[in-house]
């Protein structure tokens, strides 16, 4: 059954019958991610009635400043999970309701028994989208694909390397190369170490995907951290990289939909939170670059040879992925005190 044309049938007819109004609904989301693509928007739209008007942030920090500061102003929200028991703690979202999206019932149980997402008995935001953060080589220049993170110190690509400017997932990064959990690192002296070991390698720092793509495409890099979704989207441009996933594993992160706790059009959000977990809507977006759904029946749908089935999906690359978990601001705050360091010093 396709639970967003059954929603779509039965609001037409309460439209029709007992003369609803439609709603104006409000999502707050990073720019291009997903809940903006107008195709997505218009067949949502015209399948309901209702308006999507979107508005951006810029950061995790941003987004919470957006919700605590605009009461009323947003109906969706997306979160990245490792924030989202934060947003509870604040009273910022509310509860979902689970009998209103349907959908729901083909997230994987991994992902909707996530701890960030579940507590007090209630889940608080929608499992959506998922990925890892791992490293690409371009296969023009880099002639056996390596299966350890230790090639990024191999001084056979010295000055050939980048990674991303980010404190946390620089650390998190130096915590996978010493053998250590990316959310409890016990020695991050050992991390500091190894990282500084990793400067003279370092090419250029990135802080974007179109700056990933410039410095790969003029032939500049052979080894670069990167996204998984963003590696799919860069092979299908006609970029000669490949996605790698170490044997020391990857660190996996998880983006949840979630509903403001002072939204006043909660029925229509729950709506368009079931239309974006739904294979329909998924499958299309996948052929864009998507990253990988929550949604095993939504995954299971897609082609054989789509990246996010055929990298993704593998169970072996799954056990190797360590997903990350809310960072106290304190430990924020010192790996970004470590980093700054670091690059002072290179």
């Amino acid at each position: 059954m396709n639970h967003f044309r059954t929603f779509a049938a039965v609001s037409a007819l309460m439209m029709t019958t007992t003369g609803v109004l439609a709603d104006e609904i409000r999502v707050l989301n990073w720019q291009g991610y997903g809940t903006d693509l107008g195709w997505a928007v218009e067949a949502f739209e015209k399948a309901t009635g209702d308006t999507v008007v979107h508005e951006y942030f810029n950061s995790e920090q941003e987004m919470l400043t957006k919700l605590r500061t605009n009461p009323g102003a947003y109906d969706v929200v997306l979160i990245n999970v490792a924030f989202t028991p934060q947003a509870r703690e604040e009273g910022l979202i509310a509860p979902i309701d689970k009998s209103k999206v349907p959908n729901l019932a083909d997230v994987s149980p991994d992902f909707a028994n996530n701890d960030a997402l579940n507590a007090d008995g209630e889940l608080w935001g929608v499992p959506w989208t998922w990925g890892l953060t791992s490293f690409a080589v371009n296969t023009q220049t880099v002639s056996e694909i390596p299966t350890s993170i230790q090639v990024l110190w191999d001084p056979a690509y010295k000055g050939r390397v980048s990674i991303r400017d980010d404190a946390l997932e620089s650390v998190q990064l130096g915590a996978l190369a010493t053998g250590q959990s990316i959310n409890q690192i016990d020695d991050l002296d050992a991390v500091e170490q190894k990282l500084s070991e990793l400067m003279p390698q370092i090419r250029t720092f990135w802080g974007s995907e179109n700056d990933w793509n410039q410095f790969m495409a003029a032939g500049e890099l052979d080894l670069a951290t990167y996204w998984s979704g963003s590696a799919s989207r860069s092979q299908a441009s006609g970029l000669p990289v490949q996605f790698v996933v170490p044997e020391e594993g990857a660190i996996g992160w998880l983006d949840g939909l979630s509903v403001p706790a002072t939204s006043e059009h909660k029925d229509a959000a729950y709506a368009f939170i079931n239309w974006m977990i739904d294979p329909e809507f998924y499958v299309r977006w996948d052929k864009e670059g998507a990253p990988a759904s929550a949604n095993a029946k939504a995954a299971a749908a897609l082609p054989e040879d789509a990246f996010n089935r055929r990298v993704l999906g593998d169970p072996e690359v799954a056990a190797r992925v360590q997903f990350q978990k809310p960072v106290p601001d304190e430990t924020r705050e010192q790996y970004l005190a470590l980093w700054q360091k670091l690059k002072a010093a290179q």
